[in-house]
């Protein structure tokens, strides 16, 4: 009795421009020894410059290349329909003065959002009457609250977004990733939608 071939396609696969996408490159494969490695080494899609930097790869088109050469397998066909595979074009070198203008752009921003926030919730009053309530003297700046109070803020937002620069504090994923992962998958099923033909036909 002839084993079924049992094949996942990924979910993303990044390969250089003019690559040749093999079977192994998009699926997880599971047969009998020898013959799995060379089916892993099949030819599946060859990349073209037409192509642009996303490509649409349906499991049908596997399917047909994989029955080519074996046209009496049986398949045995798991998880999603279609892997979408990102062409990594060369990257410009950055702009130091452009990366320096954004970033002084955004330190100003997010710190011109915190002052007004705080000023929107009357926080130098919260301060100055609470150090009313504590000492029992009025204070215009009772720096030994707002002093903790700003570095906790800072403390506040590396513990939010789980980074000290490149380095993760703990394996939970910060907010910030989370929404970077559903935005990510959001516009993989657009790109599945309509860059996909397959799934639009229109009957003359």
């Amino acid at each position: 009795m002839n084993q079924p071939l049992f094949l996942k396609l990924r979910k993303r696969l990044a390969v250089k421009p003019n690559a040749t996408i093999t079977l192994g490159d998009i699926c997880q494969l599971y047969w009998d020894g020898d013959r799995e490695k060379a089916l892993a080494r099949l030819p599946v899609y060859q990349v073209k410059p037409a192509d642009g930097n996303l490509i649409i790869i349906d499991i049908m088109q596997v399917i047909k290349q994989i029955r080519r050469v074996h046209p009496e397998l049986a398949l045995e066909v798991q998880g999603a329909a279609h892997i979408v595979v990102e062409v990594l074009n060369p990257r410009k070198k950055a702009n130091l003065l452009m990366v320096t203008l954004v970033w002084v752009l955004l330190f100003v921003g997010a710190g011109l959002a915190i002052m007004n926030f705080h000023t929107d919730v009357s926080m130098l009053q919260v301060h100055q009457r609470i150090h009313y309530l504590i000492t029992g003297q009025a204070s215009d700046r009772p720096l030994w609250l707002q002093i903790p109070y700003s570095i906790g803020i800072g403390l506040g937002m590396i513990l939010f977004f789980n980074h000290i620069f490149q380095k993760r504090i703990n394996e939970e994923p910060s907010p910030l990733e989370v929404e970077l992962f559903l935005y990510q998958q959001n516009l993989d099923q657009y790109y599945i939608q309509h860059e996909n033909k397959e799934n639009e036909r229109i009957k003359p």
